[in-house]
């Protein structure tokens, strides 16, 4: 994908700069469900805190994160982790959707990205911050501009802007993003691994 997107990206000079000075920001290779289980955990919680979660998560289930072993842990355990009771229950929501839907890249092929977001919030407790989230590291797809994510937009406050947050609307977020088309999702990456650089462990 950084192949085909590289000439486009580089026509904005600020890109260009980040191209130069990173690798795209890249995730371990983690299931579908795993993933999204690591969205859940992530929700309205400081990278540090949500990271801490996720640890003692994957550890009580031994590292085996399905949607079998999260309908079998105990609550107790699972809030001893630090999960709340919500993300408890939001866990097991996607874990019965797991099993009854196909929500693997080849399942949703034939998808657009709206037609995916719409059909993961059916899920309660998944909102579009959430499957933006699936959309750009589960599924994929190239042209993902994920201005729910924290980071993302004070990545581009910090690039574009003078810096200071909540100074930039969406609005004109997404007007500087058009220069990425088809391959936001590529410019995300490196808006996260430079942000990543100045604050380490945000995301």
């Amino acid at each position: 994908m950084l192949t085909d997107a590289e000439p486009v990206l580089r026509r904005d000079p600020i890109m260009e700069r980040l191209i130069e000075a990173h690798e795209p920001y890249v995730e371990p290779d983690w299931s579908e469900y795993e993933r999204l289980c690591i969205s859940i955990i992530n929700q309205q919680l400081s990278t540090a805190s949500a990271m801490a979660v996720r640890e003692r998560v994957f550890e009580l289930l031994e590292g085996e994160v399905t949607p079998e072993t999260v309908l079998a842990a105990e609550d107790d355990a699972l809030r001893d982790a630090g999960l709340s009771r919500s993300k408890i229950e939001y866990m097991r929501n996607a874990a019965r959707a797991f099993q009854e839907n196909d929500y693997t890249r080849d399942a949703l092929a034939d998808y657009s990205d709206e037609e995916v977001i719409d059909l993961l919030t059916e899920i309660k407790g998944i909102g579009e911050w959430t499957a933006n989230m699936y959309l750009l590291f589960v599924l994929e797809r190239p042209d993902v501009l994920p201005l729910g994510d924290l980071a993302v937009r004070r990545g581009i406050e910090q690039l574009y802007g003078d810096g200071e947050p909540d100074e930039m609307t969406p609005a004109e977020m997404r007007e500087i993003a058009e220069a990425w088309r088809p391959y936001r999702s590529v410019a995300t990456r490196y808006i996260w691994a430079e942000y990543e650089a100045e604050s380490p462990a945000v995301l």
